[in-house]
């Protein structure tokens, strides 16, 4: 059996695989990545989220998605009706697009959020994978995969029939999916629980421009009394006559996929039978809440969904898929050439597990709160036409004042699951891989689900503010590179330059000094810089390369040089908790 030796072995070629084959490649990383399947052959996930796009404009391709994907704008208006031709119950403004939240989701970030579906997403991240010089192998099933103290083995099958190989890498990262054989044969524990509910997913090709132009929205919501389904959730994969839906239905039966049956479920969600449509594929699964107890095991890693499993409430499946092995390349980049301990890779564990527990979390809670508007709504499997008729009639009608007051404030409960900017980009992290600087994290002044509030606190992603350098706006999140720390400073922040030049050749870690500030050649002409640095001008801040704030410095130090080879010391060796 032919033998292929590498660094890192990637299982699994979704968002999170792709991802980290095309940092790891960037970073001149040995890696090879490896995928039973190919390409998403369904929409799947869609919303992409602002931390998701800084990934994409990092990698270079931002504009490539966006070019296939619904912009954020046309993403607002989420209708609730009993079927796309039927009466309107509801509307709400979602992912940010409401006058009330735009101006901040706007203001957080160089990127606007789209609804980029998986099969689109997915083959621009392969291009890119391949284009930085990615080994990416499509249809090659990791069959066996083992570790020692010295290495990770795995035996490959080519779905085409040709030989078996093995693989001998020093690392190897299971992005395969909710039947990780990573986790499984890895020995990793999961806690949670899986099957809590039954769902069908069907992608679809209709024409419902007539329903939906006037009223755009990355999802639609139907509740139509006596389908057998109830509740649909109709996401919008190509404006306005591609859709993949979400039929809930509890205890799903044998004859459930029948192409009947899901035909009937569609013409009643239309509520048009003048509107063609076909049927493109149909996929049950079940709601999991389900989180891996550690991300690391030896030399295995766990990413995306072979991490965490929910429900897609929230929107969350494959941007923290991306941020997943985002967080963990540059770390491994480190590692592999020997230029930071094996310590640091346990901070992988340490930052992202309790991500993936949040998210778990959020996305089960976002489908409960659901629950609740449609509690309150009233309409119940079975109801006949008339009915149904009766029940709005008293919800609408003159003596139905308490019944709205109390429909809209469970609509606005859902803001936690449609406009939860917080739970987006707020995440921060605790390890030792960042460096305490003796101040305590600050406090929200709002609710942190709804409401990101950027801080250069250590362990926070560094906040965005727009710069000029040349002729050119720039962000603060595009003055650091994937590549190497950057040291960001004021004028009066020459001697942490300096400092930076003396350590990066001392470490052979690549620190790049940064002077932002109002009329320097990197200008923060509009002031947000020093608005939003919480440091003085002869301050710094220290960023990974990842973006995350690993250590800041209110003002100048007696000496830098040996305050920031601390840090970097702790950083690299993750060896000094915080």
């Amino acid at each position: 059996m032919n033998t292929i030796a590498t660094d890192v072995l990637v299982v699994g070629a979704g968002p999170a695989g792709l991802t980290a084959a095309s940092l790891l490649a960037r970073l001149g990383v040995d890696a090879l990545t490896l995928t039973k399947y190919g390409t998403a052959n369904a929409p799947r996930a869609h919303i992409t989220n602002q931390r998701a796009v800084e990934i994409l404009r990092d990698l270079g391709i931002e504009d490539r998605v966006r070019e296939r994907a619904l912009p954020h704008h046309l993403m607002g208006k989420q209708v609730f009706a009993t079927s796309f031709a039927g009466r309107e119950l509801s509307r709400m403004m979602t992912w940010g697009v409401g006058d009330d939240r735009v101006g901040e989701y706007r203001a957080s970030s160089p990127c606007e959020m789209c609804n980029a579906p998986q099969h689109v997403l997915e083959p621009i991240l392969l291009d890119r994978a391949r284009e930085l010089g990615a080994d990416v192998r499509l249809h090659h099933e990791v069959v066996t995969i083992e570790q020692d103290d010295e290495r990770v083995r795995a035996r490959v099958r080519p779905r085409d029939g040709g030989s078996e190989f093995e693989v001998v890498a020093r690392y190897a990262i299971g992005c395969d999916g909710a039947r990780t054989l990573v986790g499984r044969d890895g020995g990793f524990e999961f806690e949670g629980e899986a099957g809590l509910g039954d769902a069908i997913t069907v992608w679809i090709e209709a024409d419902l421009s007539r329903y939906t132009a006037h009223r755009s929205g990355a999802l639609f919501v139907t509740v139509t009394p006596g389908s057998q389904d109830l509740v649909s959730i109709w996401t919008c994969v190509e404006p306005w006559n591609e859709w993949s839906t979400i039929f809930l239905r509890p205890g799903l039966a044998s004859n459930d996929l029948d192409e009947s049956v899901v035909i009937e479920s569609v013409r009643a969600a239309i509520g048009d039978d003048d509107v063609d449509f076909r049927i493109k594929k149909v996929s049950p699964w079940k709601f999991n809440h389900v989180v891996a107890a550690h991300y690391r095991r030896g030399r295995f890693f766990l990413a995306g969904d072979a991490a965490h499993r929910h429900p897609p409430a929230n929107g969350l499946g494959s941007n923290t898929s991306m941020q997943d092995t985002y967080n963990l390349a540059w770390k491994l980049g480190l590692v592999v050439r020997g230029l930071a301990d094996d310590g640091l890779l346990d901070t992988y564990d340490a930052e992202r597990q309790p991500v993936g527990r949040q998210i778990v979390d959020r996305a089960n809670q976002s489908v409960r709160e659901m629950g609740g508007w449609f509690a309150v709504l009233g309409l119940q499997p079975g109801m006949t036409p008339d009915e149904v008729e009766a029940r709005l009639a008293e919800l609408f009608g003159p003596d139905g004042e308490q019944q709205r007051a109390d429909l809209l404030a469970a609509l606005d409960l859902t803001n936690g699951q449609f406009n939860a900017h917080g739970v987006e980009l707020g995440q921060r992290y605790r390890s030792r891989a960042v460096v305490d600087d003796g101040t305590p994290p600050p406090e929200p002044t709002r609710d942190p689900v709804l409401h990101y509030e950027p801080t250069t606190h250590p362990g926070s992603p560094i906040p965005h503010a727009w710069l000029v350098v040349g002729n050119e706006d720039v962000s603060t999140l595009d003055v650091c590179a994937y590549d190497r720390f950057t040291l960001v400073t004021g004028a009066g922040g020459r001697s942490w330059v300096e400092a930076a030049e003396t350590l990066s050749s001392e470490l052979g870690v690549e620190i790049a000094g940064v002077q932002v500030s109002l009329g320097l050649a990197v200008n923060d002409v509009y002031g947000d810089w020093i608005r939003r640095r919480e440091v003085g001008d002869a301050g710094c801040v220290l960023v990974r390369p990842d973006r995350i704030v690993a250590w800041r410095s209110p003002g100048a130090v007696e000496d830098p040089e040996q305050t920031l080879r601390d840090v970097l010391s702790a950083v690299l060796g993750a060896g000094s908790p915080t």
